[in-house]
């Protein structure tokens, strides 16, 4: 018998049918626990499945609530769990219709030592994962009595398949104050039947599969590919994840057809890809006034303020449904800009997921511009050399998304008057040098959804002729399922290509031309590079990772570049086996192992891909092609809860929601800055005055900040948004998604 099996005796179930066991259950929880003791059983009671109200004990109910609030004061992790989460995902005393066994003080006596050293629950649930199943001696098989088995079946047999598995994983969580539960499908979309995991909660969900550790880290498994393919339009084919408070779904148990019982979210939107050629909702529109149809002019503006299309309402004697029809992205948030003589109102909407739909606008009822608004407005309307500075009046969190708006269409207007010319030609200057690229366009995308994939050649120190060639076999190389892949000539012919500092300043402007003239969406730019092209990557990535949503490295050499920049940039890297010049196999392999190190110490961090191919030299006969359907699944992470920003030999004054004061980055410095809720902590030996860009996507701006630096608060207080601040970001670079509404100097 292992140590972790002798613990303790096996619990029996205590039920004692009475009609009275609710009302002595909740009087009890509020005596024992307060007000809070007393919402919490009622949450619990309130969603229980009828069978359960009829057979459990108020003496079962209060050793579970009893438990769950310890686990929710013990552990670290627990106390910081909101109230909505823990009741649901923490305090339910079941995951399906399995029997129910008291399990709580069985499962937090085996938990309790494998989490003890965990400093979070993604490391807490990893740890469990890890542990556990060896410990009780449960693992996967078929031979397991069925399906919906309890914690106690299935340890006595020590046998359990994925569904009996998640439910131990997901309890034992729950048993430290882990929010978790199950998700699964009851058919995968190639017919192969179902499948059960978990998901944890550690301020955002993540899944694994039960009893499948794997040491790289959450958010992995067999079934990703799988997963992937699930269908939102059939309902055999989604993905749910169980839920203990009722919301009119339920999860659909093949082992138990037909039984409604267990309560479930869709949460099929996290795991899917689109498909290859999706449905696009599309959206007809009409404006009325005092109930009378009128002539509007129609501008739809996306997310980041990027006008997507144009229009013009019909009235008098034409056909109701003759209107302006907009294409749009299923589920993305737009706002329509409304005119009539002048004045513009504005309506937010989202888009469905599919279908035709027909929205009928109220003039009178549409939003007007606040004061603070239409002083925007009125900058934006001064001709150029009479603007001045942008209005530096607060903002509200509304109007600053307003402002945005307003600011990211009228700064990608100035930019397709001033750069239509070089990307016709495509040819640019920038940082005294020129660049040129080549560039195929695949699949297709709405206005503002577009991708880009910038793709560097090899070559190096060698005559034109041989980077030329290089160049233009780098276009053929790759084949995206959509977007514009572009291979750009590197524009010095030395053997550092893509190494030096005029490279980041070129792609800066190239993202910003395509942005600007061609619809693409600055969270979908890729990066990627062959041999001197991989050089590039491994020192562009960490130095300019807030401009990409992944990147991949292929046979190239690091030289002095360092991996800590990658930090919120997904990084794949590829490498014949048998690559050996200047060590590149082998310095591959180390860095795989390292950023599988970095994972493992940073679990939210350092997302990563490695293939090295035995056999393979230096060509890899394409089988790193593999990279660009990985890289696709990845959107940038603008504004991560954590930044770590190392200065290369070529320097940058601005990284994510961090800045430098102008002529002040060096290389060498190094800073590690996170946000925990209103507090942001930051660390760095060799930098004394840092600014922070901020923006009410990474903080609540109506509430105060804090800034600790070390052990020393050098702010506190309240930060303000205005339209100066998100203009200046803006003319720094064209990003409507990180452009900051707010910034803080703070010196050390």
């Amino acid at each position: 018998m292992s140590t972790l099996l002798a613990l303790c005796p096996l619990p029996l179930l205590v039920v004692a049918p009475s009609q009275d066991a609710a009302a002595t259950f909740l009087k009890s929880a509020e005596a024992r626990h307060g007000a809070f003791g007393r919402r919490a059983a009622e949450f619990l009671v309130d969603n229980m499945p009828p069978r359960d109200r009829e057979a459990l004990s108020a003496e079962f109910l209060g050793e579970n609530l009893d438990l769950a609030l310890a686990a929710r004061a013990e552990f670290a992790w627990a106390k910081s769990v909101p109230e909505e989460l823990f009741l649901n995902d923490v305090l339910p005393y079941a995951v399906f219709d399995e029997p129910r066994d008291p399990w709580r003080a069985e499962l937090l006596t085996l938990a309790r030592p494998i989490v003890a050293d965990a400093k979070s629950a993604s490391e807490a649930a990893q740890a469990l994962n890890a542990k556990l199943f060896h410990g009780i001696g449960l693992h996967y098989n078929t031979g397991r009595k069925r399906p919906n088995q309890s914690f106690r079946e299935s340890r006595e047999q020590g046998k359990a398949t994925c569904t009996g598995l998640s439910i131990v994983l997901v309890e034992a969580c729950r048993a430290v104050g882990i929010p978790a539960r199950a998700v699964g499908t009851p058919l995968w979309s190639n017919g192969r039947g179902n499948h059960t995991w978990i998901e944890v909660w550690d301020g955002d969900w993540h899944f694994a599969g039960a009893d499948e550790y794997d040491a790289a880290g959450l958010d992995r498994g067999w079934f990703v590919g799988d997963a992937s393919q699930a269908r939102h339009d059939v309902p055999e084919h989604r993905i749910y994840a169980t839920s203990w408070k009722r919301a009119g779904l339920a999860f659909p148990m093949v082992w138990s057809a037909g039984v409604d019982t267990v309560a479930a979210v869709d949460v099929t939107a996290r795991y899917a890809k689109p498909l290859a050629a999706p449905a696009q909702p599309t959206l007809g529109v009409r404006v009325t006034a005092n109930g009378t149809r009128i002539v509007a002019k129609l501008r739809l503006l996306d997310a980041m303020g990027v006008e997507v299309a144009s229009g013009e309402t019909k009235a008098g004697t034409a056909d109701l449904n003759d209107m302006p029809s907009f294409a749009l992205v299923p589920s993305a948030r737009y706002a329509l800009h409304v005119s009539v003589d002048g004045e513009t109102r504005t309506h937010g909407f989202s888009a469905a997921a599919s279908g035709v739909a027909t929205l009928d606008l109220d003039w009178n009822r549409l939003e007007t511009p606040s004061a603070a608004l239409a002083e925007v407005d009125a900058w934006i309307a001064k001709p150029a050399q009479q603007r001045g500075d942008a209005p530096a009046t607060p903002l509200t969190r509304a109007e600053a998304l307003q402002a945005r708006a307003r600011l990211v269409q009228h700064r990608l207007d100035q930019l397709r008057a001033e750069r239509a010319d070089e990307l016709e030609k495509k040819e640019l200057a920038a940082a005294g040098v020129t660049l040129r690229w080549l560039e195929k366009r695949f699949g297709d995308a709405p206005e503002g959804a577009r991708s880009l994939w910038i793709s560097m050649h090899g070559g190096g120190g060698a005559p034109k002729e041989v980077n030329d060639q290089q160049w233009q076999n780098q276009i053929r190389l790759y084949e995206p399922a959509e977007g514009f892949y572009v291979a750009p000539r590197a524009p010095t012919d030395t053997w550092n290509l893509w190494h030096q500092g005029h490279i980041d300043a070129c792609f800066d402007r190239l993202i910003e031309d395509y942005v600007a003239l061609r619809g693409v969406s600055p969270d979908r730019v890729y990066l990627m590079g062959y041999s001197a092209g991989g050089d590039g990557v491994w020192q562009l990535a960490p130095r300019m990772a807030d401009r990409y949503a992944a990147a991949a490295m292929m046979a190239g050499h690091p030289n002095e570049a360092q991996l800590d920049g990658l930090r919120n940039l997904p990084f794949a890297l590829f490498m014949g086996g048998d690559d050996a010049a200047y060590g590149r196999n082998q310095i591959a392999r180390d860095r795989a192992a390292k950023l599988g190190e970095l994972r493992t110490a940073d679990p939210k961090g350092y997302e990563h891909f490695a293939r090295i191919y035995d056999g393979l030299g230096h060509w890899m006969q394409r089988k790193d092609a593999e990279g660009v359907p990985w890289m696709a699944g990845f959107t940038r992470r603008v504004w991560p809860e954590r930044v770590i920003w190392l200065q290369d030999d070529v320097t940058h004054e601005r990284f994510y929601w961090l800045a430098l004061p102008p002529g002040s980055a060096a290389a060498g410095q190094r800073i590690d800055a996170r946000i925990e809720g209103n507090v942001v902590r930051v660390e760095s030996p060799n930098v004394k005055t840092l600014s922070l860009r901020l923006s009410d996507e990474l903080l609540d701006l109506d509430q105060g900040v804090i800034v600790q630096v070390g052990e020393k608060r050098v702010f506190e207080g309240r930060v303000s948004r205005s339209a100066r601040e998100l203009w200046r970001s803006l003319v720094e670079r064209a990003d409507g998604s990180a452009a900051a509404c707010a910034r803080l100097d703070v010196s050390w």
